[in-house]
């Protein structure tokens, strides 16, 4: 949950989740509303009688989606092989490691198809919820509802979204300027006096 909770965040921040999910607790600097969502999702899952087959459907889907992240590397690097890095290992990791993500991948497919078909029904289900709040524009009506509820949800978890980096740097300019017309006061009285 603690991890999951800021893939949320960033995603949210990145415009990908809707905005209230974007916010930080003031003082823990923590994304309350993010782990408030999966907890209630989390204890949503706990209702099923049967927790092999939960555990089927989120290795299924981790599983797909490491395969892609991980074949799209492999892709990159093969197709863009001079692009920077921040870190490079040998291929044979990579090439080793999407090997068996895909074995976990394609072997439940055959295996427990029931289970696979769950399991990418539920992820398509985000499909609407991501076209319905954060891709198409939406009437006045609803923003206004969405508005109330990001303050709410801003007053209940002490939160705030987090400050950009053209806000930072505008705050640090404000700063710096107020403190130079401080620092040249007292060098005017004293030309004053003199």
């Amino acid at each position: 949950i603690f991890a999951s909770s800021r893939l949320f965040f960033v995603g949210a921040r990145n415009g990908h989740m809707p905005k209230l999910m974007a916010f930080l607790n003031i003082t823990q600097l923590t994304p309350v509303p993010c782990l408030i969502i999966l907890g209630l999702i989390t204890l949503s899952m706990l209702t099923t009688s049967n927790v092999f087959v939960l555990i089927n459907y989120a290795s299924f889907v981790e599983s797909t989606f490491i395969t892609l992240s991980v074949g799209a590397l492999l892709y990159l690097r093969y197709k863009e092989p001079e692009r920077n890095r921040p870190i490079k290992v040998n291929l044979v990791l990579p090439i080793l490691f999407f090997l068996l993500c895909s074995i976990l991948v394609c072997v439940p497919i055959f295996t427990q198809p029931w289970d696979v078909g769950f399991g990418l029904v539920i992820v398509a289900s985000g499909i609407p919820v991501y076209f319905l709040f954060c891709r198409f524009k939406k009437p006045a009506w609803l923003q206004n509802i969405f508005w109330s509820l990001e303050c709410t949800v801003q007053k209940l978890c002490i939160a705030l979204e987090e400050e950009t980096e053209e806000e930072k740097e505008a705050t640090a300019g404000q700063s710096k300027n107020a403190s130079d017309e401080k620092g040249d006061a007292p060098e005017l009285e004293r030309l004053h006096q003199d």
